[in-house]
């Protein structure tokens, strides 16, 4: 099969063996796929991985257990667990230690013209959902895991730091709080997007001190948490989204003296992201910057790279 390998250097391969799948799990021919700030990270050298990148799809199951289900267009989840641990007993699975993740950790990626994942990490897109809208889902669901961790009320000043892919899809997650949302950018043309969704916006970085009840750090840059620490009031709530592959180091201090609470998030629930993207509650075609082939997957993350570009999606038909 076609794919994108990462090993050292970025190779498009056309000889890359067709996955073999298990008992319980699903052999999915993909359809569409996005790039992600992940994958980027990942070239520089993030997680260490090696193999097919990429995490974000939608496909359709071609051969499984569950005569039924062949057929269904799908979306996953990208963490299997080991089945055993505590985690994975508690339905925690995003945290098992053994776990491996798609196209990110001991699990080769959607870059590509099939994957394997098992059943119980697939759902079902509804038919009026499109291709291009459904590959949202796991970077949406990521969005919506805020609402897990943090709860947001109608009063709260809440400011999302980051116009890029993620920023964009929690600024619209968060508004549907109704809570007092700023969102902060770099780009006049991103922003635009919220804007006529009646989202607040700013291309100011330069806000008081104390501002904020919550900021959600997506600017996919390790100074972003130091912004965030000049402007989240004292006793107030950090939801930290970004991943890099460099390593930085930086001030405690003012998390102990504001008594500042720090929230990793990661990966979130699909359910409500689908309900979100069947509903119409999220503008998501907007956000997509070009479409490319898989045959054009290097182009693609090279220009995915770039300043200013938001969501690039591989086609791979």
């Amino acid at each position: 099969m076609r794919a994108i390998v990462f090993d050292d250097r970025l190779e498009f391969r056309t000889d890359y063996p067709v996955p073999q799948r298990k008992e319980n799990e699903a052999l999915i021919r993909v359809t569409h796929s996005g790039i992600c700030n992940t994958d980027l990270e990942i070239t520089k050298g993030y997680m260490k991985f090696r193999g097919i990148l990429g995490h974000e799809f939608v496909g359709v199951i071609e051969q499984c257990d569950q005569k039924n289900a062949i057929g269904n267009r799908v979306v996953g989840e990208i963490n299997i667990g080991c089945g055993v641990c505590s985690f994975c007993r508690n339905n925690n699975s995003s945290h098992c230690s053994h776990r491996s993740v798609l196209g990110i950790k001991d699990k080769d990626g959607v870059f590509a013209d099939y994957i394997i994942l098992p059943l119980a990490n697939l759902h079902t897109v509804p038919d009026h959902i499109s291709d291009e809208e459904a590959v949202f889902t796991e970077p949406l669901a990521a969005a919506f895991e805020i609402f897990e961790q943090v709860n947001i009320k109608s009063s709260d000043r809440v400011c999302v730091l980051g116009d890029g892919k993620l920023g964009l899809l929690v600024s619209q997650a968060l508004a549907a709080s109704n809570c007092d949302l700023t969102v902060i950018g770099h780009y006049e043309e991103k922003l635009a997007i919220l804007g006529k969704l009646g989202i607040k916006t700013s291309l100011s970085f330069s806000y008081e001190e104390h501002e904020f009840d919550i900021v959600v750090e997506c600017t996919g840059s390790r100074s972003g948490i130091d912004t965030a620490l000049n402007i989240v009031r004292p006793k107030g709530k950090i939801i930290l989204k970004t991943t890099v592959a460099e390593k930085d180091s930086f001030n405690l201090n003012r998390i102990v003296i504001n008594e500042i609470s720090l929230i990793g998030s990661r990966c979130g629930p699909f359910k409500p992201a689908i309900q979100a993207i069947k509903s119409g509650a999220i503008d998501l075609l907007p956000l997509i910057s070009k479409i490319y082939s898989l045959d054009d997957g290097l182009k693609a993350l090279k220009y995915a790279s770039e300043k200013g570009v938001i969501k690039v999606i591989l086609k791979m038909s």
